[in-house]
């Protein structure tokens, strides 16, 4: 199957070419400037040493994305997401947590509308 063509970066004024919306180099650009200043701030406060720590020991538990397993397919877990966010009351505590592949990653992210500023019904 042909690939489709590569497409201008977003980042204004960059030449390159991408598959994706910004070049690699924007890329990492943009996802730094998002934590920095898109991102709540309280957010660092609750992920520090001891998140980490109870990440690392769910991960060698749960090696695999948890929602691509129950479809049949083995791939490798890039995240560790709060089913109830700690924004909204959620903890570490395991039962709250679920190893997850970057792609269903950001799929929930996009359902609940958490990035991009839009906010499921309700809230």
């Amino acid at each position: 199957m042909p690939r489709k063509p590569k497409k201008p970066c977003a980042y204004p004024g960059c030449p390159n070419l991408t598959e994706g919306r910004y070049c690699p180099e924007h890329q990492s650009k943009v996802n730094s400037e998002y934590e920095k200043y898109g991102r709540d701030p309280r957010t660092k406060k609750r992920y520090g040493r001891a998140w980490k720590r109870i990440r690392d020991k769910y991960v060698q538990e749960h090696p695999f994305c948890e929602l691509c397993f129950q479809r049949g397919v083995i791939v490798p877990v890039e995240e560790v997401h709060h089913k109830k966010p700690l924004s909204e009351g959620g903890t570490h505590d395991r039962s709250n947590l679920i190893a997850l592949c970057k792609s269903c990653h950001s799929r929930i992210h996009a359902e609940r509308g958490d990035r991009w500023g839009k906010h499921p019904e309700g809230e």
